[in-house]
C-alpha cells in the first residue's frame, strides 16, 4: 500500500500584514514564518523516504517541498505538475477577505467551503482538478507496496481531493490549512483518507 502525504504549502503572510486571496496568478514566496513551518514540516519528514515528490508550478509550494526534500540525501527530484497550481480568484485575487465577502456573499463563500462550488466569477474547473487528483492516485496505487510520495499543492486545489477517495471521514472540513498536511492510503482496495490538517 503506497501512502499520499498531501501538504499544503507554507504562509505567504507574517501577523500584522493585510492577507488577501492569494491565487494561481501571483507567484508570492513564503513569508518568514511560511519558511519557519516549512523548516517544521522538514523535521517531521526527516526520517521518510519518498519515492517521488510532486509540487505546483508556484515558488511557495516549490520552496516547501524543497524544504522537506533537504533532509535526505536519497530524495527524488521534485516534479511539477500543472493540475496543483493554485486556482484563479478572478476579480477576488490579491482582495483582502472581506472585499470578497462583500462582492460574493457569505452563502457563496460556505458553498465553496463545504461543497467545493467555486463562486461566481473565479476561474476553477472543479471536474478538472478532480480528474488531476484520481489520475495521481492511480499512478501511487501502481508504485511498489510501503511507498512514500509527497505532494505540496494550495488550499484551492487540496479541497477536492476528498472528492475522490474511496473512504473519509465524515464532517471533514475541507479547508487544508497553512503548513499542514493529509495522509491517504492508496492500494487495491481503493484510496483512504487516514488524517486530515495535521500539523507538526
Amino acid at each position: 500500500m503506497a501512502r499520499l502525504f498531501v501538504v499544503r504549502h507554507g504562509n505567504t503572510f507574517d501577523a500584522g500584514q493585510t492577507v488577501t486571496r492569494v491565487g494561481g496568478r501571483t507567484d508570492l514566496p513564503l513569508s518568514v514564518s511560511g519558511r519557519q513551518q516549512a523548516e517544521a514540516l522538514a523535521a517531521h519528514f526527516a526520517d521518510t523516504h519518498f519515492a517521488a515528490a510532486l509540487a505546483s508550478p508556484l515558488e511557495r509550494t516549490r520552496a516547501t517541498a524543497r524544504a522537506i526534500l533537504s533532509q535526505r540525501t536519497d530524495a527524488p527530484a521534485l516534479l511539477i505538475r500543472s493540475f496543483l497550481r493554485e486556482i484563479d480568484y478572478g476579480q477576488d485575487e490579491n482582495q483582502p477577505e472581506e472585499a470578497v465577502v462583500a462582492r460574493v456573499g457569505a452563502a457563496a463563500l460556505k458553498a465553496w467551503d463545504e461543497d467545493g462550488t467555486p463562486p461566481d466569477g473565479w476561474l476553477v474547473d472543479p471536474a478538472a482538478i478532480r480528474a488531476g487528483w484520481a489520475q495521481l492516485l492511480k499512478e501511487a496505487a501502481a508504485l511498489k507496496q510501503d511507498a512514500n510520495v509527497l505532494v505540496v499543492t494550495s488550499n484551492g486545489v487540496a479541497r477536492f481531493l476528498p472528492d475522490v477517495v474511496d473512504a473519509l471521514s465524515e464532517g471533514l472540513d475541507r479547508k487544508l490549512k497553512t503548513g499542514a498536511w493529509g495522509e491517504i492510503d492508496v492500494g487495491g482496495n481503493g484510496a483512504r483518507l487516514t488524517g486530515w490538517n495535521q500539523r507538526p
